[in-house]
This record gives structure tokens, C-alpha cells and sequence, in this order.
């Protein structure tokens, strides 16, 4: 029979206490790794919802996006059916009273031509083109015509008038001042003062008929 010592019992209890306290351990460990875990899992699915709403957000504005490039090219279409309508009407727009109002300035045009006129090369080859184009016995008036006029216009036109220049001086014709002007449906006031400081008369739309707009001390440029 075995004899139970005290120094076993001791050893016993203090082993005894050692394993509650690892349960112990245990049940605390698994309650914060269950606690942990729930916090971790309603993390991830804030997140997830987050990442979702980011999604659909993200896909809205893409939507917003296309819906607006979609607009804007079909406003640029309408803008450039208009302008092509304004560029074939310029002869119903501009051109009626258009020689009246010159000639209230002493300009006294006789010919107008309202059709375009196209200045070619000796090879046949158009080398520019005028919308309206005035003259009298002393000078001519090249007039273009645009929806909307911008920088370039000026830039275009104030070559074309070089080049009509450059012929007539090549082809030995009767040497007469040559005028510029633009006429627009919609000018930008940066435009129109562009357009005035390179010499050019300016003509826009003033309810339902064209005006000439002539600041004061304007002079006009002479090709």
C-alpha cells in the first residue's frame, strides 16, 4: 500500500492549482480570440460594405462620365450642323444690307459677291477662299464668316488676305487697298477684341439683322 507523503499532496495541489490556472488561461485566451474574431469580422465587413458603396459609387461617376461625353459630343454636333448652316446662309444673313451699311461709312461698294469667291493658282489650284467679298473703284472688303469666331480665325483670315494680295500684285491687277472683316453669330469679347486689334472689322449679330461694331479711333488694317 502506498503511504501518501505531505510532499506529495503538495506537489499535487500545486498541480492542480497549475492546471486551473491554464484553463483559466484557456477560457480567457478563447473568450478575447472570440472577441478579437468578432471585431475582426465586423471590420471586414465594414469594409466590404465600404469597398461596395466605394464601387458603386466609382461606377456612377463613370456613368456620369460617359453621360457627359455623350452630351458633349452631341452638342458639338448641333454647334457644327449650325455652323455649316451659317456658313451656307451667310449669304441670306451678312450679305443683305451688309454693302449699305460700308457704304454709311464712305466705303461706296458697287459689287458684292455673295457666294464665295476662290482665288486659284495658275495651276488651277484654290489657293484661299473669301465668304463675301465687297468692292468699289479704291478697294476691296474680304469678309469671313463664322458661328463663333476664335483666335485661329483671325489667324486664318489675316493670311487669306496675304495671299489675295500675293495674287493680285502676281497677276498685275489694278493695285486697290484690300479690308478684312469677320462676321459672327456669337462673339466672345476676347475674340471681338482680337479681332479689332488685328485691323479687322467686326460684325456680329444684333437681333435679328448684322451690325458693324466700330470702337472708337478704330483704323483698319490695309493688305
Amino acid at each position: 500500500m502506498e503511504t501518501t507523503t505531505n510532499q506529495d499532496l503538495t506537489m499535487k495541489e500545486e498541480l492542480a492549482q497549475l492546471v486551473a490556472s491554464i484553463r483559466e488561461l484557456r477560457v480567457l485566451h478563447d473568450e478575447d480570440f472570440r472577441k478579437r474574431m468578432q471585431e475582426w469580422e465586423k471590420a471586414q465587413k465594414e469594409r466590404e460594405l465600404e469597398w461596395e458603396k466605394r464601387a458603386l459609387g466609382w461606377e456612377e461617376i463613370k456613368q456620369m462620365q460617359r453621360d457627359t461625353a455623350a452630351q458633349m459630343k452631341e452638342t458639338d454636333r448641333k454647334i457644327g450642323e449650325l455652323g455649316g448652316r451659317f456658313g451656307e446662309l451667310a449669304e441670306h444673313l451678312v450679305a443683305p444690307g451688309i454693302v449699305e451699311k460700308f457704304n454709311k461709312h464712305g466705303y461706296h461698294f458697287y459689287n458684292v459677291a455673295p457666294g464665295g469667291v476662290v482665288f486659284k493658282a495658275d495651276n488651277g489650284k484654290a489657293l484661299t477662299q473669301v465668304d463675301i467679298l465687297l468692292e468699289n473703284t479704291n478697294c476691296i472688303m474680304a469678309i469671313e464668316v463664322k458661328t463663333s469666331p476664335k483666335m485661329k480665325d483671325i489667324e486664318h483670315h489675316t493670311r487669306r488676305l496675304e495671299i489675295i494680295r500675293e495674287h493680285r500684285n502676281k497677276h498685275h491687277q489694278e493695285r486697290k487697298k484690300i479690308y478684312g472683316a469677320i462676321a459672327g453669330a456669337v462673339y466672345g469679347e476676347i475674340e471681338k477684341q482680337e479681332t479689332i486689334a488685328a485691323g479687322f472689322y467686326v460684325i456680329e449679330q444684333s437681333g435679328d439683322t448684322m451690325r458693324i461694331d466700330i470702337p472708337e479711333n478704330f483704323i483698319p488694317k490695309e493688305w
